[in-house]
């Protein structure tokens, strides 16, 4: 906590003075341009790997970056869903997995989520995409499995978003674009799922 408190009065004496116009704008409200889903993971910090400012994205953070189809769970990520969409009028909305993913190595080993019901309970809302990724064969390794897990995991949760009324309208009017991303912790890369490829290939 000591280290929280110094950054805190560090952020008050260096970071907000160079900023105050900014956080004065942003006092009374805000307009991001983008929702942003990712996993709770303590080494993902969207607006590091965006170079954002404050106000520019909406987060949402979750183990494993999940969306519940809607209607199954009344949940914090269909809440954040509806109001960045209706109230905010977001126009983007990105699912950002990660590599090394906890959430995602517990659905590759489910016996890892024995007394953990609560963890179990929420990683069911990943089953799809660890059918498909089971679906690559037998010969991978680990690693490999749990690579295209992750892959599958974010395209499963797109469609997951697909279900919710608001997100069908807004995209349907042309006010909405939805986006797949991989973020690769050790290289700083980031992927981004090409429709027409069917590939995540590099964003640059």
């Amino acid at each position: 906590m000591e280290r929280l408190m110094a950054g805190v009065k560090q952020f008050q004496t260096e970071v907000f003075p160079e900023k105050r116009a900014l956080f004065k704008n942003l006092a009374g409200e805000q307009h991001p341009e983008v929702l942003f889903i990712t996993c709770a993971d303590s080494r993902i910090d969207p607006h590091l790997i965006t170079q954002s400012e404050p106000g520019d994205i909406f987060v949402a953070h979750n183990a494993g970056n999940l969306v519940p189809p809607e209607g199954s769970v009344r949940s914090s990520e269909a809440a954040s869903v509806e109001y960045a969409i209706k109230v905010l009028g977001v126009r983007q909305i990105v699912v950002c997995g990660h590599s090394d993913c906890g959430a995602m190595k517990a659905v590759a080993r489910p016996e890892s989520q024995r007394g953990l019901p609560a963890v179990g309970d929420w990683l069911a809302h990943a089953q799809d995409a660890w059918r498909a990724a089971q679906s690559a064969g037998d010969a991978l390794d680990f690693d490999e499995r749990l690579r295209i897990l992750i892959e599958q995991n974010v395209l499963a949760q797109l469609q997951h978003l697909i279900t919710y009324s608001v997100v069908t309208q807004a995209f349907s009017a042309g006010r909405l674009k939805l986006h797949g991303w991989v973020y690769d912790i050790e290289t700083g890369k980031v992927y981004q799922h090409g429709p027409a490829q069917g590939l995540f290939v590099e964003l640059t």
